[in-house]
């Protein structure tokens, strides 16, 4: 019988067996694999978890809450302010605002998704430029996170313990270069999940040290967080990677993921997600050969499910190499939530069909699978309108980060007022 844990810090085997429902051999699997790696008790080595680590889980919040998570809603307390690097077409923003975040401002260097930015938001200022030729020390002291997506870049690493300027010449140094000089209590670095692993882990490695010198520790382990768990109908991934400023003594904890999964229904549907369907918009087309190779797939079909012949002519070279290759001649499924959507929604490698045309999503479509409400206009040709959305941070995703940035903001601002209070009272005496 499972005994009330809800105030436990470590947790057994046997117990997150029972907790989560899986047996203790998949649990010892995914140890070995790094997928949820175990700590070993001291005196007897078995393997045991920490509540954080577990906390990731639905069941296990279901489990100690007694009930469903009821999310990471939080209201602020005051206003917080955050300045954005690498802003795109402002899914990230626009999701910090909704979790009741203000933007001071916003740096992009792509002149139409800086148009987006504007058209949306008037009154938000956009830099518009290379961040490169941008100093802003002017923020230092009046905001409270700076937050930005910047590209995976690698940089000559060699074992040492990097500083600031090794990094020199990425897109990296410049989101650090601004943190620095801005001092916010919190920073947020968004990218691909690949970064994890980029250059055997050398990247983030020489990333975390140069935060560290700059005066931020960095939360870890850095975490993976996947958009379906957040209200995004949509498997798409993004390493959240956070630093708190070294003079503040408080954990940051990610947002808590969510039990229901969205499909794609979901998102192009009136229903919980949206309030009515899809708006009809322009969108790519496929080219007439493609066309009659994806009208033999059915629904959650891919390449396999043509006949050989064709699955040959249409794959070519790469028919006979391995891997699943599954997002080629892939169509989507209604009952199923969509694969990462990329850039160009016709690319031979990442195929995302409607599920009953032969078509790729349009672009009012793409918005929706990105979870941006149907009144963010997007700027430029239709090209740049996919690569705009493409590119972004889901919204709804950013909004539970937001929540997480509100809670620990709070925490913060009520941890000073308790500070200069007990300082007040023994001034007094």
């Amino acid at each position: 019988m499972l005994y009330s844990l809800v105030m436990k810090y470590y947790y057994s085997i046997s117990e997150v067996s029972e907790i989560l429902g899986k047996s203790t051999e998949t649990l010892r699997r995914w140890d070995n694999t790094g997928k949820l790696p175990a700590t070993r008790e001291p005196i007897s080595a078995y393997r045991i978890y920490k509540k954080e680590q577990l906390e990731l889980f639905p069941r296990f919040n279901e489990f100690i809450n007694g009930q469903k998570s009821k999310g990471n809603f939080v209201k602020p307390d005051k206003q917080y302010s955050v300045l954005e690097l690498f802003a795109g077409a402002g899914g990230l923003a626009l999701g910090l605002e909704q979790s009741g975040l203000k933007c001071v401002a916003l740096n992009e260097i792509d002149k139409w998704a800086c148009e987006t930015l504007r058209q949306n938001r008037p009154k938000w200022e956009v830099l518009e430029g290379d961040i490169k030729n941008y100093n802003f020390s002017k923020y230092e002291s009046k905001v409270d996170i700076v937050t930005g997506g910047f590209p995976c870049q690698a940089f000559s690493y060699a074992g040492k313990k990097l500083g600031l300027n090794d990094t020199r010449g990425t897109l990296f140094y410049e989101f650090a270069r601004v943190v620095n000089e801005v001092k916010p209590k919190i920073c947020v670095g968004e990218n691909v999940k690949g970064l994890l692993s980029h250059e055997k882990g050398k990247t983030l490695e020489g990333m975390i040290s140069v935060l560290n010198e700059i005066g931020y520790n960095v939360v870890s382990p850095v975490e993976i967080l996947k958009a379906i768990h957040y209200n995004v109908p949509q498997k798409r991934e993004r390493l959240i990677l956070i630093g708190v400023r070294k003079d503040i003594e408080l954990k940051y904890h990610y947002p808590l993921p969510y039990d229901t999964i969205y499909n794609l229904s979901d998102a192009l549907k009136k229903g919980t997600l949206f309030s009515s369907d899809v708006p009809k918009s322009k969108g790519s087309t496929y080219p007439e050969y493609k066309k009659e190779v994806l009208d033999l797939i059915p629904p959650k079909g891919y390449w396999r499910d043509l006949p050989l012949k064709t699955q040959k002519e249409y794959m070519q070279k790469s028919f006979y190499l391995g891997g699943g290759k599954t997002g080629m001649a892939r169509r989507i499924g209604w009952d199923e939530p969509c694969l990462t959507l990329t850039c160009s929604p016709a690319q031979k490698q990442t195929e995302r069909c409607h599920p009953e045309e032969t078509r790729p999503f349009t672009v009012r479509e793409y918005a929706r699978i990105q979870t941006f409400p149907d009144e963010w206009k997007f700027d430029g040709s239709i090209s740049q309108q996919y690569k705009q959305i493409g590119n972004a941070v889901p919204v709804n995703l950013a909004k539970e980060i937001g929540y997480s940035l509100v809670k620990f903001l709070n925490n913060y601002y009520e941890k000073s007022k308790e500070e200069e209070l007990s300082i007040s009272l023994a001034n007094a005496m």
